[in-house]
């Protein structure tokens, strides 16, 4: 390693460890000065949620020689740090630093002013925030915290929409063909086994004699999809993602979608899940109690055909209300034909504590119980609609998202 590279390296770790290891690296660095201008800043923002004290230099220097006080409730300064912390450091480092000037510091000011929430990064926790304050959030701040949540909206549907409209389109049409030939819509399995018998075998070439190609036409209302969201607050993320994803469900011609929220009561958000799903968020509650087995009564009454329809149960199956009843209900469900699944977690960050007693009693009647990143959702919706095995699926979800680990 060459004393470029060394000294970049013990300038890092001045950043990460803060003053109380400043003497030691300086040391380190035979006298090289770890903190230039840019340093300084970088630590002065680090410094103002992972110390006690704050600040570099000696005009923050107090009669003990050391950093003075952290943010305080200064806004001017509120926004100069997050300026400051959004210059020197990535999105992703960003997300984590606010979220931690939150929990560490409780500066839910910074959700309060709208020239300090517009220097903020938002992300999916900043959204799971402003919708848990919402109540709290003054009226010359809610325009711009709409903003905030509309940019992450944005940043979720341009991620999962073309996935789902074609996992759901292609689950649908896989049967069914059309005359009118179309790239896009080329059924290649079926054209490549229906074909077989004219493979040239002198050029070792298949020449079709006949193209197949999928509808693009479909039935409006085909199938039923119904999303019952836990909404206490240890599931924050999978009621956003999963309120997001309802509306690109709603969007769909062929689906009838149906988002329920729940706590100890029921809340249908389906008719603001079909306009915009700013609105739908908005009008969630994050936390209170949990009456799953009332959320899956209320449900019931959208079941019309159980074999097109589709039930996803997003909770973590900490029961509050009749648990013995609610197993009934789900196995009743899936007797008569619904295909059901129950999502522990519907987030990028993994399966949340969750009830793994009742998940194992729903796993013993065939109603899959397991946790789900946004990204496999569109494969596992093609597969139920598709009549795979909804276990065997699971399964193999779950084996995929271990060996990823």
């Amino acid at each position: 390693m060459s004393d470029h590279q060394e000294l970049e390296q013990l300038k890092r770790w001045r950043l990460i460890l803060g003053q109380a290891a400043n003497e030691k690296l300086t040391d380190l660095a035979k006298g090289q000065g770890l903190l230039d201008e840019e340093y300084s800043l970088m630590d002065e923002a680090l410094a103002a949620i992972y110390d006690e004290t704050f600040g570099t230099g000696q005009d923050n220097q107090n009669t003990s020689g050391k950093r003075s006080a952290g943010l305080g409730s200064s806004s001017p300064k509120l926004t100069k740090w997050l300026g400051d912390v959004r210059s020197f450091f990535p999105p992703d480092i960003v997300s984590v630093i606010q979220g931690d000037a939150i929990e560490r510091k409780g500066l839910t000011q910074l959700l309060f002013e709208p020239e300090t929430l517009s220097q903020i990064k938002p992300d999916i926790k900043m959204v799971a925030t402003l919708i848990a304050l919402k109540g709290r959030i003054p009226e010359k701040t809610k325009e711009t915290a709409r903003m905030l949540v509309r940019e992450v909206v944005n940043e979720i549907l341009a991620r999962l929409e073309h996935e789902i409209r074609r996992a759901v389109t292609g689950a649908l049409n896989r049967r069914r063909h059309s005359p009118i030939p179309s790239m896009s819509g080329l059924d290649w399995k079926t054209t490549i086994r229906r074909n077989l018998k004219h493979y040239d075998h002198h050029s070792q070439l298949l020449i079709p004699e006949r193209f197949y190609f999928f509808e693009r036409a479909r039935r409006s209302k085909e199938w039923t999809v119904i999303l019952d969201i836990d909404q206490s607050g240890s599931m924050a993320d999978s009621v956003i993602y999963a309120s997001i994803i309802g509306s690109i469900f709603a969007s769909l011609p062929a689906l009838d979608t149906h988002v329920v929220a729940f706590d100890t009561e029921v809340v249908d958000l389906s008719e603001q899940c079909a306009n915009d799903p700013v609105d739908m968020l908005f009008g969630i509650q994050l936390g209170g109690g949990t009456d799953i087995n009332k959320s899956v009564q209320y449900c019931e009454q959208f079941i019309h055909d159980p074999k097109k329809t589709l039930f996803i149960l997003i909770s973590d199956l900490y029961e509050g209300g009749n648990q013995s009843a609610l197993v009934r209900r789900m196995e009743n469900m899936r007797q008569s034909g619904v295909s059901v699944l129950c999502l522990l977690a519907l987030s990028d960050g993994g399966i949340p504590s969750y009830d793994a007693e009742l998940a194992k009693r729903l796993a013993g009647l065939g109603i899959p119980s397991f946790g789900c990143t946004p990204d496999r959702l569109p494969e596992l919706v093609a597969g139920a609609l598709q009549g795979r095995d909804l276990q065997e699926l699971a399964a193999a979800m779950t084996v995929t998202a271990k060996q990823t680990i």
